[in-house]
């Protein structure tokens, strides 16, 4: 039976810096590039699918088509008639990125606000993967509408997996970022934060202190991201390999996300799921932009 994995998120139009001061219009976003990189490992093992809201313009219309051309499934996608997808600039300074964000409107921050949608976009779903981001974008009664979803999806079998991701410029206060990232957890099955957020926002001393504080969430896997440094995750450390020839840290994080889901949904044991993260992730950071080209993959899986 072909599984089911749905990301629950904003994807942005990107537009990104090359030669002359021009910009190349491109598709990104935290749960997207996580969903894309799983659609690419998993091919006809599963149907991976954005649970989100597009317009109905002709940047919505190209979004949609190149999820299908690269095999995504559009089930859980819903159409606006009133707001278009959210856009950000990379302004580059030597290697550093920095971002400017046009998401105020975006019609991605409504993607929770029918309940009975969201329930069937995410029935019968295998794995249900969001972050951070994804509850920050969305009202206060939005984010109760999806832990209600989520409640039943995962009371019918679903595991949740949740990447914190933590922008603290979307959230009201850093209060309410630490309330809402806490209470979500008690739908988590698997955890995948980064310690740098965690340190710097709950103030955790190690990586250590990360996993024993979302084990006494009450979440089963936890696997803590800690850039080149090891993993520390539920069943023991992982070293990181050295990566060589990086070009851009952007996206990694998630191509380790969809690494790791997809061996852990496919049955793999963490510690093989975590190198299998960690090699997703060292093929996007030798390349520019947050995915991997097709053809680094597939020689990657050839």
């Amino acid at each position: 039976m072909t599984l089911k994995l749905c990301a629950i998120g904003e994807p942005m139009i990107e537009l990104a810096p090359v030669e002359g001061g021009l910009y190349r219009q491109g598709f990104a976003g935290d749960t997207f590039n996580t969903a894309w990189h799983m659609a690419q490992v998993l091919g006809p093992r599963a149907r991976v699918g954005m649970v989100t809201r597009l317009g109905r313009d002709s940047l919505s219309d190209a979004f949609a088509a190149e999820m299908a051309a690269d095999g995504l499934d559009l089930s859980g996608v819903v159409r606006d008639d009133h707001r278009r997808m959210g856009l950000y600039l990379i302004e580059l300074d030597g290697v550093e990125r920095s971002f400017h964000y046009w998401r105020e409107t975006s019609a991605a921050r409504h993607l929770a606000d029918d309940p009975a949608v969201l329930e069937r976009a995410l029935a019968r779903a295998s794995l249900i993967h969001l972050s951070g981001i994804t509850l920050a974008i969305l009202s206060p009664t939005a984010r109760e509408t999806l832990f209600a979803a989520l409640g039943k999806a995962r009371a019918a079998g679903a595991r949740i997996a949740f990447d914190p991701n933590i922008r603290a410029r979307l959230w009201s206060s850093p209060t309410v970022l630490r309330d809402t990232l806490t209470a979500v957890l008690r739908h988590v099955d698997i955890a995948l934060p980064s310690f740098d957020d965690e340190s710097a926002h709950f103030g955790d001393a190690s990586p250590q202190a990360t996993l024993a504080r979302f084990h006494a969430a009450g979440v089963a896997e936890v696997v803590v991201k800690n850039g080149a440094g090891a993993v520390h995750h539920s069943a023991g450390q992982t070293d990181t390999p050295p990566v060589a020839g990086i070009r851009d840290t952007t996206g990694a994080g998630d191509a380790f996300n969809a690494g790791y889901l997809a061996a852990r949904v496919t049955g793999c044991p963490m510690d093989a799921a975590v190198r299998a993260g960690q090699a997703l992730s060292a093929i996007v950071l030798r390349h520019p932009g947050a995915r991997a080209p097709k053809s680094a993959l597939s020689a990657h899986h050839g």
